[in-house]
């Protein structure tokens, strides 16, 4: 019996450690390139070719941020379609989360006729790719008069269906005595979705505004599509252009990379602390 122990001790020491082995291999692999984004952008061009790669910066070389705040016409379009970029993937973001928790919340805690096959309808539009509706969207978009217009790159994707999955699925869990409590209190609908519902979905509401956020700051087709003019452009067609005009200068084309991943990053550091907290459902129950 002492023998099996240890031999199952041994099995489950070796097996922790590949467990280990491979989670380190894997952040090895996601940090490298953000290790040398970072690290490239603070060197001039012809420090980034030596080989092997100087993975600590002799010191930091401001003029590629510069540069890249410039644009290749020196005209710092770069703020203005940074500022583009926020103002679209943060109404965005904004809308989806409102929009998601009262369709998840209706179908999580309504019962009506047809509930469930409103929810597969939803859940159906998630297997359509978007590069199947994206010509009719761009016709109807042209037809309203949207081309060049923050309605054009806003409008299509204020309703999400996998926004509505999370939080039905969430709001599935969080408990019908608190709801019918408030009821018997006199709250309406409203007040109790405002004052009860949302505070309490905290992990699921800073999952989804990060995802629809990072959607639309990455998005990029749709907007080559609608946008013409500079001055409406986003971050993503501002680095295709670049890239496109000064691809000989890796530095500036890594720190115009690091820039625009600075608000992905703190929006991600601000929201991720809700992730893993679940103090807001303990919270509502105690409420």
């Amino acid at each position: 019996m002492s023998a099996q122990k240890t031999r199952s001790w041994y099995v489950e020491k070796a097996f922790t450690l590949l467990i280990w082995m491979f989670l380190i291999g894997a952040c090895i692999l996601i940090l490298v390139p953000l290790v040398f984004m970072f690290t490239a952008s603070a060197m001039p061009a012809r420090h980034i070719l030596r080989l092997p790669y100087p993975w600590i910066p002799e010191g930091f070389y401001w003029p590629n941020f510069w540069s890249g705040l410039r644009g290749p016409e020196g005209t710092f379009i770069f703020i203005r379609n940074a500022l583009n970029s926020l103002i679209v993937a943060g109404t965005v973001s904004f809308f989806t989360v409102i929009l998601s928790s009262l369709t998840g919340y209706g179908l999580a805690k309504f019962q009506f006729r047809g509930r469930t096959l409103v929810f597969m309808l939803i859940m159906a539009t998630m297997m359509i790719p978007f590069e199947a509706i994206m010509i009719p969207l761009y016709m109807v978009a042209m037809r309203m008069g949207l081309q060049d217009t923050y309605a054009g790159l806003i409008l299509p994707f204020l309703a999400n269906a996998f926004g509505v999955f999370l939080m039905r699925q969430y709001l599935i869990t969080f408990p019908d005595e608190i709801l019918d409590a408030a009821r018997i209190d006199g709250a309406s609908e409203p007040r109790i979705f405002a004052r009860i519902v949302l505070p309490s979905s905290g992990p699921a509401i800073a999952t989804l505004a990060i995802l629809a956020f990072r959607s639309q700051w990455d998005s990029l087709l749709w907007p080559l599509l609608v946008i013409q003019s500079d001055e409406m452009k986003t971050i993503p067609l501002y680095i295709t252009k670049f890239m496109a005009e000064t691809h000989s200068d890796e530095g500036i084309m890594m720190a115009v990379a690091v820039m625009a991943s600075i608000p992905m990053i703190v929006l991600f550091l601000t929201l991720s602390k809700y992730f893993v907290n679940t103090e807001g459902l303990t919270s509502g129950a105690k409420g």
